[in-house]
């Protein structure tokens, strides 16, 4: 009687247990997905930088918000498209981009240059939020996943660490990453106010 008490008991637990959703620790890496994946093109050139890396440089991209593969990956693919059939840029601008729903997508991903911000491609990863944050903050899970990938990006060596971060408007002429942003990073571990 005791043992099929004790072990409905511990079916009870473990059924409690797994309903729960699971917060993923900051220094755990987010849930990336691949630039095909999103159904993203080839890179027109492959510049690749040395690691790991200096500096990381936050943008938000002034599109819409975006939650869902689907939803994102048509942002992605026109953001791609103008940035290499406009401005003539090797691949999207940005190293990786963030959902709202805390899905981070590969742009040229690590070790690769961007062109997200002058004078910091060759040594800078660029991170964006995907939508406008001038006046509001990107989701919690957006943030905790921007989190993540920088601890992430130290913990694989990618990021050096004792990077320094920046907000694109501290180094060149932009508004980005939008200014509640830029006070909301401003807080965040590696802040150099002062590039």
């Amino acid at each position: 009687m005791f043992v099929r008490h004790l072990s409905s008991i511990l079916v009870l637990i473990l059924a409690v247990s797994a309903a729960k959703p699971r917060r993923r620790p900051v220094d755990e890496c987010p849930t990336i997905k691949l630039k095909r994946q999103w159904g993203g093109k080839p890179s027109l050139g492959l510049h690749y930088q040395v690691r790991p890396i200096r500096y990381v440089v936050i943008h938000h991209t002034v599109t819409a918000e975006c939650s869902g593969l689907l939803q994102c990956a048509e942002i992605l693919q026109n953001m791609q498209s103008y940035h290499q059939n406009e401005l003539n840029y090797n691949d999207i601008s940005y190293n990786f981009l963030i959902g709202s729903d805390g899905v981070v997508y590969e742009g040229t991903g690590w070790g690769l240059r961007g062109a997200h911000t002058y004078g910091y491609n060759a040594n800078g990863t660029g991170i964006a939020f995907i939508g406008n944050f001038v006046d509001k903050l990107p989701t919690p899970a957006a943030l905790q996943a921007g989190k993540s990938l920088l601890s992430c990006g130290v913990k694989q060596g990618e990021l050096a660490e004792d990077y320094a971060l920046l907000a694109g408007s501290q180094v060149i002429s932009t508004q980005s990453p939008g200014l509640t942003l830029y006070n909301e990073i401003q807080e965040w571990p590696h802040w150099l106010s002062n590039p």
